[in-house]
């Protein structure tokens, strides 16, 4: 029996969809995770996106921690729902979308969701040479940037191979490390006075739509670790909690340094690694960046195994890490930001279908993810609308190879006449909109 206990407790992922997963993880398991996915050196950069949305209209220091507080609540309260169906069927994410779509349709999300998180997982490898950079820089060391890539790329790898345990150690060790670290930075920034400014609430429904793209970002990555939870209440407890006053905490902190650095995104991990210490907990924050990178090439692999569901993960996830690490060197990631903002607007209004069609139309007592899931067209039309919504009230990307794309939804506003007004949320409304209309269309197919 005790020897029975033990294995439960040191359970691995499985290596293909055949094997069932071990519900090993309980909340703290879930809740470190998460909180340290809410914690990213982006975060403290990304802040001036949440302080000046619009670009001429900046909040106040109170309105800027309420849009973030609220954001973060519904961003959150997102990517928890979107971890119940996970931890109810033991499916990843994508496998998940089979039965949504059914088998042969879940291809196409999940292809996107392969080019999203490869994107990412390259731009975090870049985030992680770039402070370590800054770190070695401080002692006048100078250390090529590939090196501290594939450092980072060796690291993520490294945690892929044992997922379970790489979540384990971020609670028994890392955590605590981040909590340090985040309130000595509290203490060494605020203690310098930052101007905060004085600023208006005009820009707070904008400001409030960042922070839910930030945190819905992660909804197709959270089946693949809800899998392993004990309970359903352990994944959403352990998603919103741990998450959201993570994240709410790193934006603060972000908010603090761009106003000692005059609002400059290039400058913001300056106040960090000049602080007393700062190397040393800026350096633990760093390290801890890998866990972002470990997740997205974890997720990639759960993706890829909907395709190849018979392949063994390890082999997929190290064939992952070096395509990710081969990407952070040489792809620009000025160049791939942008499109990535447009995969995510794809995962909003389709988690927007996800949940009616689970909760409130009672299709999740008998959701289907076999290999033979039928095909469900019908869904796409919700998801298409969803997609078309969020565009028709987000801010528009001005990068120059995007400028096709800018035209085409500024042309589709001009046709209707309709101008979105600074309070309008695109995410909200893309869930709005996709969940509304798969509502009507279940009610209709039952009459």
């Amino acid at each position: 029996m005790t020897s029975d206990v033990i294995v439960s407790k040191h359970a691995e992922a499985p290596l293909t969809l055949d094997e069932a997963p071990p519900k090993t993880l309980g909340v703290l398991d879930q809740g470190a995770l998460w909180a340290n996915l809410g914690v990213s050196l982006l975060g403290f950069s990304g802040a001036i996106a949440l302080i000046n949305p619009l670009g001429n209209r900046p909040l106040s220091f109170l309105a800027a921690i309420t849009a973030a507080v609220v954001g973060s609540l519904i961003g959150t309260a997102m990517v928890a729902l979107a971890a119940i169906p996970g931890q109810r069927t033991g499916a990843p994410a994508m496998v998940l979308l089979r039965g949504l779509f059914g088998a042969r349709l879940s291809y196409a999300p999940t292809v996107l969701n392969i080019v999203q998180m490869l994107g990412w997982g390259a731009f975090e490898l870049w985030v992680i040479a770039q402070g370590a950079q800054a770190i070695a820089g401080s002692f006048g060391v100078e250390v090529p940037y590939a090196v501290w890539v594939v450092l980072g790329g060796a690291v993520t790898v490294a945690l892929t191979i044992r997922p379970l345990g790489a979540v384990r150690l971020l609670r028994r060790y890392v955590t605590a490390g981040v909590i340090i670290s985040m309130i000595w930075f509290a203490v060494a920034l605020f203690s310098r006075g930052p101007s905060l400014g004085t600023g208006t609430w005009e820009a707070f429904a904008p400001s409030v739509d960042y922070v839910i793209a930030l945190s819905v970002s992660w909804v197709p990555v959270a089946a693949d670790f809800a899998r392993f939870s004990r309970s359903g209440r352990a994944a959403f407890a352990g998603v919103v909690g741990g998450y959201t006053v993570a994240q709410v905490a790193c934006l603060t902190l972000g908010i603090a340094a761009l106003a000692l650095v005059g609002n400059d995104p290039a400058k913001v991990w300056d106040p960090f690694v000049a602080a007393p210490l700062g190397w040393l907990f800026f350096g633990i924050l760093v390290l801890r960046e890998t866990d972002q990178s470990f997740v997205n090439v974890y997720s990639t692999a759960m993706s890829l195994q909907n395709l190849l569901p018979r392949l063994d993960r390890r082999i997929i996830s190290v064939g992952t890490g070096v395509v990710v690490t081969l990407m952070a060197i040489f792809v620009s990631a000025d160049d791939y930001i942008a499109f990535l903002g447009i995969i995510g607007a794809v995962f909003v209004p389709m988690f927007g279908v996800l949940a009616v069609d689970y909760f409130l139309l009672g299709r999740g007592e008998n959701w289907d993810t076999s290999e033979n899931a039928p095909s469900r067209w019908l869904m796409v039309l919700p998801w298409v609308l969803g997609f078309a919504a969020w565009w028709m009230l987000a801010a528009l990307p001005d990068a120059e190879e995007l400028g096709w794309w800018t035209g085409f939804w500024t042309g589709a506003r001009e046709a209707i006449g309709f101008v979105p007004q600074p309070w309008m949320s695109a995410a909200i409304g893309a869930f709005l909109v996709s969940g509304l209309v798969t509502l009507a269309l279940g009610r209709l197919s039952r009459r």
